[in-house]
């Protein structure tokens, strides 16, 4: 049998164990550490909140969003988007604005905040109080369409629909600012809005018709 005597001698046990131990001793330490600053930073944040007056939300709150010119009263999660709000916790529902990305890169749930395109998506339904919400359907109905809406199926400026109140909103938005665009504009105000279809061609023209609507409405 073979002596392994001296093996042991050139790596003991024991001086192994022991380094172990002082490794996950430090890593406990450590964790502990970064838990125990975790909790000063909240505390320190929330007395901070506290003495300039802000109050956390927590739970569900009741707010009261004005949409399309209408005082909506919700009860939401501070956390929930516009988008979802409008979407799933409104009675009746607003669908205009459309769930696609839900991360603010394809402009399918684009609203007017105030007269400003904004992505639903991207806005707590709490940052939207005290701001005029317009959706597509504030733009126009079926039976009164606005400028872009009426050029828009004039044009045959949509195929599966989903990106179209986007656009539509986006650019009867941008009429208000630049009543007579260039065809480059119109695609500089479009690049927030992204159609899976390809309809960009119809899409510019019908906003080129919408201009020249809007043009002799005024």
């Amino acid at each position: 049998m073979a002596d392994d005597s001296g093996q042991n001698k050139n790596h003991p046990t024991g001086s192994h164990d022991e380094s172990r131990r002082r490794f996950l001793k430090g890593v406990g330490i450590a964790g502990a550490g970064a838990a125990l600053a975790d909790k000063l930073l909240i505390e320190a944040e929330a007395n901070e909140n506290q003495a300039k007056g802000v109050r956390t939300l927590s739970g569900n709150v009741d707010i009261t969003l004005d949409i399309n010119g209408q005082a909506r009263k919700v009860k939401v999660e501070p956390r929930t988007t516009l988008l979802s709000t409008m979407r799933n916790h409104l009675e009746p529902a607003v669908t205009g604005p459309k769930l696609v990305c839900d991360m603010g890169t394809c402009g399918a749930c684009t609203v007017l905040l105030d007269g400003k395109p904004a992505y639903s998506c991207l806005v707590l339904a709490v940052d939207a109080i005290g701001k005029k919400i317009t959706t597509v359907e504030g733009l126009g109905s079926p039976g009164a369409m606005n400028a872009v809406q009426s050029a828009f199926v004039d044009k045959d400026a949509l195929m599966c629909g989903f990106c179209t109140p986007g656009f539509v909103t986006t650019i009867s938005a941008y009429l208000k600012k630049n009543p007579n665009p260039s065809l480059d504009q119109v695609r500089e105000a479009c690049k927030g809005n992204f159609c899976r279809c390809g309809t960009y061609p119809r899409i510019f023209e019908a906003a080129l018709a919408a201009a020249k609507g809007v043009n002799r409405e005024s």
